[in-house]
């Protein structure tokens, strides 16, 4: 695939886990990276960086966080389930003034970091395709269900085009028996991330985020045209990761594809 890259690409996120990693990653996909978060981020490393505090609840500030910029990489906003007052401002208001800001500053190609919780509460014995219906396991995977959502209606209403991945489980390895299905490495995720950048025609594709892994649970049938073929695999990590205590048959790590999640709260 032919790769030119873009004037201006702005990552959100980029204080957080997957934001740091991308940071070095996303380099060549654009001759200037805007890097934005709420959080303190490291200083700008040369001219091709750009670094901008930003709180995505704040409609005006996200405006004009998106203004000159040729694409979008969504990675920002609350990461792990909490409470609904938590999740609103930055994952249901946040991705609505990007979507909103993208529309006014003619932004045609966002990749939305969307989540195997949009889908979590399916059980591992099913395999599932992304016109499978959804099944949120908490208030985040909610929110996810929502930027999908936003982004199918601003494709067709306004043409702008969206690459949702939903993530797996994105670390360095994975970390429990759970995650030997869910593992996404990093090199699986940046090569994910360019497919959904520069891949044409892509309207709004789901696409589920996960390695070659040997027991797989999402097929990604419905997103074959991004050519997405992942390289890296659990099973180097199998050994380890089956050496820690087993949990029960019915802890819900062990039962759903959503893990934890669906057990997780309530908060009150």
């Amino acid at each position: 695939m032919t790769i030119t890259p873009f004037k201006r690409l702005l990552l959100t996120g980029a204080a957080g886990g997957l934001g740091k990693v991308l940071r070095e990653r996303l380099k060549g996909s654009a001759e200037i990276l805007r890097l934005s978060d709420i959080s303190p981020m490291a200083p700008t490393t040369g001219p091709h960086e750009e670094v901008v505090e930003c709180d995505l609840a704040d409609k005006t500030a996200v405006h004009h966080l998106v203004e000159g910029v040729d694409a979008i990489c969504h990675f920002g906003g609350v990461s792990v389930e909490r409470p609904f007052e938590e999740i609103l401002g930055p994952n249901i208001c946040g991705v609505f003034h990007l979507y909103e800001a993208a529309r006014k500053h003619g932004v045609k190609r966002i990749i939305f970091a969307s989540s195997n919780h949009t889908i979590g509460f399916y059980q591992q014995d099913q395999r599932i395709d992304a016109q499978a219906l959804r099944r949120p396991d908490g208030y985040y995977g909610l929110s996810k269900c929502y930027g999908e959502d936003l982004a199918s209606f601003y494709f067709d209403r306004y043409g702008i085009e969206t690459v949702s991945i939903r993530i797996g489980s994105s670390f360095p390895e994975p970390q429990n028996r759970r995650m030997l299905s869910t593992w996404l490495s990093y090199d699986d995720l940046t090569a994910l991330i360019e497919r959904g950048l520069f891949t044409p025609d892509v309207g709004h594709t789901v696409v589920y985020g996960a390695s070659a892994n040997r027991d797989v649970w999402w097929d990604n049938r419905f997103a074959a045209h991004l050519g997405y073929q992942p390289k890296d695999t659990s099973e180097v990590f199998r050994a380890k990761v089956e050496a820690q205590p087993a949990p029960a048959a019915d802890d819900p790590s062990m039962v759903y594809h959503g893990g934890a999640f669906v057990a997780a709260g309530p908060f009150d």
